[in-house]
C-alpha cells in the first residue's frame, strides 16, 4: 500500500448536476482535480467564481471532467471576508501530483503566510503538482519561493503592500497569469476568467465560450487582461496629455517629480499642465499629486505593517510630521489614530 505523501489524498467524487443547456464534449481525458485551499478572510466572490466554470463544465458536457476538494489547516469551517463560513472536505495533507492546488485568501493577504499553507504547497510544487493563487493567494507562493521567473499578479489592492513584503518580485497588472504549473489571478471576477482559459487548455476555445455564456459574460477571457479600468475612464478624460501626466505621477510616488519636471518630460509648458488639471480635474496638478501619494499610504498603513517613517518614505513625503499633516488633512484622522483604530479591527476579527 503507497503511504499518502506518494499517493495523495483523494479529491471528493465529481457532481455532474442536470441542466436544460447541453454541449457535447469527447470523453477522452480523465477527470482533473482541484483542491482549494481556504484561509481565514478568504474572498468569498473569488472562490465561487474559480468553482462555478468547473461545475458549469460538468453540468454543459454532462460528464465528469472536473472534481474539486476544500480544505483548510485543521479541516475546519473557514470565515470569509464578508463573514460567512464554509464547510471544507478534509484538513490540509498531501495531495495526487495531478491535482491543482490553489491558495484561496483576501484579507489580511498575511493569512496566506501561514507556515502550514505554505509547507503544503511547497511540497505540493516539489512532487509536480500545479500550484495557483486567488486573490491574495500568491502571498503563499511567494513565501514558497515558487513565483520566481514567472509572472503572477493579485488584487491590485494588494499590490503596494507585496512590493514592499517582497521588493525581489514584479507582480503583473493583469487579472491572470498562467505560467508552466504556476497560476495566479487578482480575484473576484478574474477568477473565473482563469478557469475559462484552463478549461479552453484541457477541452478547447468553443466549449470555454459555452461555459462564458452559461456565466453570462458575453467578453471571452484574453479580451480585457488587465486589473483595472484605463486610466481614462477613472479620471473621465480622455486628453491624452493629462493621461500623460498623471501616468508619470503613479511612475513616480516615492520618488515624486516637480511640476516643471512633469510638464518638461511630458512636453508641455507648466502654465499648459496647470490649465489642463484645473479645467478638467478642477485642482491643481500639485493636490492631485498628493491626493495620489496619500492614498499609497493609505493603502500601506491598512496592509502592512511599515512603520509610519516607512510609510512616509515610500510615499515620497520627506518626513513623518509633513506626512501625517497631508494625511489629516486628507482623511480627517491622524496616521497614527488611523493605524491605531485597523489594529483593534484585526484584535476584533481574530
Amino acid at each position: 500500500m503507497l503511504d499518502r505523501v506518494s499517493k495523495g489524498m483523494e479529491p471528493s467524487e465529481p457532481l455532474v448536476p442536470a441542466g436544460a443547456a447541453y454541449y457535447p464534449v469527447p470523453a477522452a481525458s480523465p477527470t482533473r482535480s482541484y483542491a482549494f485551499i481556504l484561509v481565514p478572510g478568504f474572498t468569498l466572490l473569488a472562490f465561487s467564481s474559480a468553482v462555478e466554470p468547473l461545475r458549469i463544465a460538468n453540468q454543459l458536457s454532462q460528464q465528469p471532467l472536473y472534481r474539486w476538494m476544500l480544505m483548510s489547516e485543521g479541516g475546519t469551517p473557514v470565515a470569509s471576508s464578508s463573514g460567512i463560513s464554509v464547510c471544507v472536505d478534509a484538513p490540509l495533507e498531501p495531495m495526487e501530483r495531478e491535482t491543482r492546488a490553489f491558495v484561496c485568501a483576501g484579507n489580511p493577504a498575511a493569512a496566506a503566510a501561514s507556515p502550514k499553507v505554505v509547507t503544503a504547497i511547497q511540497r505540493h510544487a516539489r512532487f509536480g503538482g500545479a500550484v495557483g493563487g486567488i486573490c491574495t493567494g500568491a502571498v503563499a507562493l511567494a513565501e514558497a519561493g515558487l513565483l520566481v521567473d514567472h509572472p503572477f499578479t493579485l488584487h491590485w489592492e494588494n499590490q503596494p503592500a507585496f512590493s514592499e513584503d517582497y521588493p525581489m518580485l514584479c507582480p503583473t497588472a493583469n487579472r491572470f497569469e498562467v505560467s508552466g504549473r504556476v497560476m495566479t489571478c487578482g480575484g473576484g471576477a478574474a477568477a473565473t476568467d482563469m478557469m475559462l482559459s484552463l478549461i479552453a487548455e484541457d477541452h478547447g476555445a468553443d466549449f470555454a465560450a459555452m461555459v462564458s455564456e452559461m456565466c453570462l459574460r458575453k467578453v471571452m477571457t484574453g479580451i480585457e487582461r488587465e486589473q483595472r479600468s484605463s486610466l481614462s475612464v477613472i479620471i473621465r478624460s480622455r486628453n491624452p496629455g493629462l493621461l500623460r501626466v498623471v501616468n508619470l505621477m503613479n511612475d513616480h510616488i516615492e520618488d515624486p517629480l516637480t511640476l516643471d519636471d512633469l510638464a518638461r518630460v511630458a512636453g508641455f509648458s507648466r502654465r499648459h499642465v496647470e490649465r489642463m488639471f484645473l479645467a478638467v480635474l478642477g485642482q491643481s496638478p500639485g493636490d492631485y499629486y498628493r491626493t495620489i501619494r496619500l492614498d499609497r499610504g493609505r493603502n500601506l498603513l491598512s496592509t502592512t505593517d511599515l512603520s509610519l517613517l516607512e510609510v512616509a518614505m515610500a510615499c515620497g513625503f520627506g518626513s513623518v510630521a509633513h506626512f501625517s499633516k497631508s494625511f489629516k488633512a486628507r482623511f480627517g484622522v491622524a496616521p497614527t489614530k488611523f493605524n491605531y483604530r485597523l489594529g483593534a479591527s484585526r484584535r476584533v476579527q481574530n
